[in-house]
């Protein structure tokens, strides 16, 4: 998701030898005004930028660079920060005039690269240079992804956690269009607006198996409200491990785990006996404990009841945050296989725990299907985003407006301007 934004104005080598007349013959002629070096386009443009030693500009005023009437036009305006951020913008049909589209960040040094050509087709550059004034508020919008720095699997999801509530809509399109996430290959993915905080990133399928996920925030500096402006935050940068996919059928009480789409293992298990059912969907392995003592207490079960445990259970991966497992059960080895008895967690030998333990990481994808349970919430008790369809997914992004498919409208400007 490369965020090169620039307007080029294409001439093709035929409309340039008819544009200048027949003493031009080829593109690479002497005679071509484009092989020519560039003169300064200083007194053929005016740019709204300030121009005195030491003035900086206002980073809520758009920047705007004209053509001056009746000699030449405007072919190409690259804006960009000290840091590689660029400024969005839109160019007239015309070359008349170009203006920006994306907000410029405050106490920020910017570069602006403007080519021209004029009535004869010569080529023209000039080179701006102009700072922007500090933020006028000193309160700031924090963003922390996660999970942390490290390999996963191919379901983890990318989080943003804000310290600042963000409710309107052109405040959430600013600050999503400013999260950026990156991959090698690369894949189609969106945010979704879980909350005025919170902001989870998936692709349109899983990963690809070792994948490199680049993630970053362009807030620094940029105006988000009168009251609110980005703040610093911390790159981060995830890899994935092998495609591990763990499917339990829960009405033929079988594991089954694929790797790279190649079945390797199957294993006989019980899971949630009728009134404790596993839920069924997609969940996210989120954590590995070798040793968990769990009581029903815990999960709303009263003490003392028929249904109460108290037990120490090894080889726990844990799928959701209310207390589902994958965990070894040796007092239910002779259901296993055969019948579900157990209060919502998936449980198998302790040889069986133990190889499974081994063979996941956070991350990977545990798949409940035939089940009588609820559905697999999409969020807030583990990573259930898997479960939401990738056109409802797009729906809870401020950018792509439910589009199923295709870049948001924002990276779509912010990758190629189109000339207006």
């Amino acid at each position: 998701m490369n965020h090169i934004a620039r307007t080029r104005t294409v001439v093709s080598c035929t409309l340039l030898v008819t544009a200048l007349g027949a003493g031009v013959t080829a593109c690479g002629s002497d005679g071509n005004p484009l092989s020519a070096r560039p003169y300064d386009a200083a007194d053929l443009i005016s740019f709204n930028g300030p121009t005195e030693a030491g003035k900086r500009a206002d980073p809520d005023k758009p920047l705007e660079v004209t053509a001056n009437s009746g000699e030449g036009r405007i072919t190409d305006v690259t804006a960009q920060d000290s840091t590689g951020r660029y400024v969005t913008g839109e160019l007239a049909a015309d070359g008349s005039r170009w203006h920006s589209t994306s907000p410029l960040a405050a106490n920020a040094h910017y570069t602006v690269t403007v080519s021209t050509e004029d009535e004869d087709g010569a080529p023209g550059r000039k080179v701006l240079t102009f700072d922007t004034s500090k933020p006028t508020s000193k309160k700031t919008l924090g963003v922390t992804f996660g999970p942390g720095t490290g390999t996963y699997g191919v379901g983890q999801p990318v989080t943003a956690q804000l310290d600042q509530p963000v409710k309107d809509k052109a405040q959430r399109a600013l600050v999503e269009r400013a999260l950026r996430v990156d991959s090698v290959p690369a894949v189609p993915g969106s945010w979704y607006w879980v909350s005025d905080k919170e902001l989870h990133y998936r692709p349109k399928e899983y990963w690809p198996a070792h994948a490199t996920i680049r993630v970053h925030s362009n807030l620094d500096g940029v105006k988000i409200s009168d009251r609110l402006w980005g703040g610093k935050s911390k790159a981060l940068k995830l890899t994935t491990g092998d495609r591990v996919e763990v499917v339990t059928d829960a009405a033929a009480h079988q594991l089954t785990y694929y790797k790279n789409g190649q079945q390797i293992e199957q294993i006989p298990v019980t899971t949630g006996k009728p009134g404790f059912e596993t839920r069924n969907g997609v969940k996210v392995v989120l954590e590995k404990q070798y040793f968990v003592r769990m009581r029903g207490s815990t999960v709303g079960i009263a003490e003392g009841s028929s249904d109460s445990y108290d037990l120490p259970v090894y080889y726990a991966t844990r799928v959701t945050w209310s207390g589902e497992y994958v965990h070894a059960a040796p007092w239910s080895v002779g259901s296993q296989g055969s019948a579900n008895v157990s209060h919502g967690c998936t449980g198998m030998s302790t040889a069986n725990a133990e190889w499974f333990f081994d063979n996941v990481r956070e991350g990977d994808i545990v798949k409940v299907v035939n089940s009588q349970g609820d559905p697999m919430e999409p969020f807030g008790n583990g990573f259930g985003d898997w479960n939401v369809d990738w056109t409802k997914w797009r729906t809870g992004s401020a950018l792509t407006d439910g589009t199923p498919d295709g870049p948001a409208p924002g990276d779509a400007v912010r990758l190629q301007p189109t000339a207006v």
